[in-house]
């Protein structure tokens, strides 16, 4: 089962590869004894990254898994997963 199009798979996976050249960035500031506020800023460009890649995923999946399962009539199963992602993202 295909669960995301090309177009938005393409578009994660870059912003995923982004996000990898950052983490690698912080591990050499770390190594480097960049000044700490340096560092801090750009591990908040990392979790805006991270943060950028789970808002695709989910409205992908909610345009396409959960219209699907609440087609097939899955209810129950689309209010658990929508739940557990909310409260996921409240953390």
């Amino acid at each position: 089962m295909k669960y995301m199009d090309n177009k938005n798979k393409g578009k994660v996976i870059r912003r995923l590869k982004l996000i990898e050249g950052q983490a690698r960035g912080l591990q050499k500031m770390i190594e480097n004894d960049t000044y700490c506020i340096d560092v801090i800023t750009q591990t908040s460009a990392v979790k805006q990254g991270l943060s950028n890649v789970e808002d695709i995923l989910l409205e992908n999946h909610l345009k396409g898994c959960v219209s699907k399962q609440m087609t097939n009539g899955q209810v129950g199963k689309t209010t658990d997963e929508i739940l557990k992602v909310y409260k996921l993202k409240r953390k």
